[in-house]
């Protein structure tokens, strides 16, 4: 009988610490000019390659330059759907976590699929007001959008500061292992 945690309560997935070497591994040779990055979250892993950039003639406008990155980008999803499918099927099995692809191509990128996770938060009037003000300023469409934009603004300007906490965090794991069992 396999154990079941009580309803509610939430287990954590397996390490992925060796996720982008296996994917690596798993990835048709030839996919990608570089390796792939990987970014691994408790609920996701995304998979990021980059494909050759089109090569145009030198009186190609910019807009050329985006329209033929855009079609290498589709003819890579449709060339390849049924290989990625089974790759993350075999990630999505291995690490216990959905699996997105997005292509990058030059200047141009696109993510195909990607998980949107519910998050629930209790906020107080004042932040329910920040979020209203941005949907009231059409910045968002509803409190949820106004939340996520809020999130990525943050991100956009603590980088340097949310990279340093996730070192210390990743220190603090090693040290943690490093311990007594």
């Amino acid at each position: 009988m396999r154990f079941r945690p009580p309803s509610g309560t939430r287990t954590e997935p397996p390490p992925a610490d060796d996720a982008a070497a296996w994917i690596t591994g798993a990835a048709p040779d030839g996919w990608f000019t570089e390796p792939a990055e990987v970014v691994v979250d408790r609920d996701e892993i995304l998979i990021w390659g980059r494909v050759p950039t089109p090569e145009l003639g030198a009186d190609a406008t910019d807009a050329d330059k985006a329209a033929a990155q855009a079609g290498r980008i589709h003819q890579f999803r449709e060339d390849t759907r049924e290989d990625r499918i089974k790759v993350a099927l075999q990630v999505e099995h291995r690490y216990q976590r959905k699996v997105s692809w997005g292509v990058r191509c030059g200047d141009s990128q696109e993510l195909f699929t990607h998980l949107s996770a519910p998050v629930m938060t209790r906020l107080r009037q004042p932040e329910r007001q920040v979020l209203d003000t941005l949907v009231d300023a059409g910045v968002a469409r509803s409190r949820s959008e106004a939340l996520a934009w809020c999130v990525r603004l943050v991100g956009e300007h603590t980088d340097d500061w949310l990279t340093s906490l996730r070192d210390a965090m990743t220190k603090v794991e090693d040290l943690r292992r490093q311990g007594p069992q």
